[in-house]
């Protein structure tokens, strides 16, 4: 219950559902506050209005999301893979946790990606990421779900590792490192999306991970830029995302959780590729 209360807190403070509620809020004083909060009621509507202009008629989403998904290029020309470590997140938790099935979302591409680099490198040790997101433990959790999607669609049976435990980016980094026990001098890819990915990097060098290389995928961003006219709702939930992933970036560096603000690709790694 609490957890369930924690994540509609969290929604509730995406710029999307603010400028929302703003908007709501002075319509509401507008239409039928007191007339002593209908000035400020105006005030707040206009600048929500305004601010929704501007995520309209601007690529804000795409000025905020791609310094993050520009901040660790794919390797490359790699003969040799150790092992590739996935993050959870590419199921739709609802349709999951109320179907019993798994339900693809935004980041199914990381799925798609491990399956990939799972048969081009047939030795190397795959490990999935990720347990129950909504912190619930009851059900089929996201682990056992991936699992059985990755064995229908021709994973070998009992290659898999699985973390089925972590909550968040930093356990993944914890539970994945025991799981794995990665040795001196492997090569391991690291598989997220791309905006994710300079926190996931953070997070698993301050667990202490060797040496990883970038593996990112579900770009929303284009390297020329993007019409700034596009849906509104699809740039609001751009916006949201990288509002969630610069505060996440913060609140690691704060509590000790990556090596850096926003890490960066390590030289001798950059050479590797």
């Amino acid at each position: 219950m609490m957890m369930d209360v924690l994540a509609s807190l969290r929604a509730l403070g995406a710029p999307s559902c603010l400028l929302a509620l703003g908007c709501a809020a002075g319509a509401g004083l507008v239409l039928g506050g007191p007339r002593r909060l209908r000035a400020g009621g105006a005030l707040l509507l206009g600048a929500a209005a305004a601010a929704l202009g501007l995520v309209l008629v601007l690529p804000l989403d795409q000025w905020l999301l791609r310094p993050l998904e520009e901040r660790f290029p794919a390797a490359a020309g790699l003969a040799r893979v150790d092992g590739v470590v996935v993050l959870g997140g590419a199921l739709a938790e609802g349709i999951r946790a109320e179907r019993g099935a798994p339900g693809l979302n935004r980041e199914a591409d990381r799925l798609v990606a491990f399956a990939a680099l799972a048969r081009r490198y047939p030795a190397a040790k795959l490990v999935f990421a990720g347990g129950p997101a909504s912190g619930r433990r009851e059900g089929l959790t996201e682990a056992q779900a991936s699992r059985a999607l990755l064995e229908e669609i021709g994973l070998p049976p009992g290659r898999l590792l699985v973390d089925d435990r972590s909550r968040s980016t930093w356990e993944n980094a914890v539970e994945a490192r025991a799981l794995a026990r990665p040795g001196p001098g492997e090569t391991w890819l690291l598989v997220t999306s791309a905006s994710h990915m300079p926190r996931a990097m953070g997070a698993f060098r301050r667990a202490g991970w060797p040496p990883l290389l970038a593996w990112p995928v579900a770009y929303r961003t284009t390297r020329r830029g993007a019409a700034a006219l596009r849906p509104l709702g699809a740039k609001l939930a751009a916006i949201d995302l990288a509002a969630h992933e610069w505060a996440g970036l913060l609140a690691y560096r704060l509590r000790g959780r990556s090596d850096r603000l926003l890490p960066a690709p390590e030289p001798a790694i950059a050479g590797r590729t």
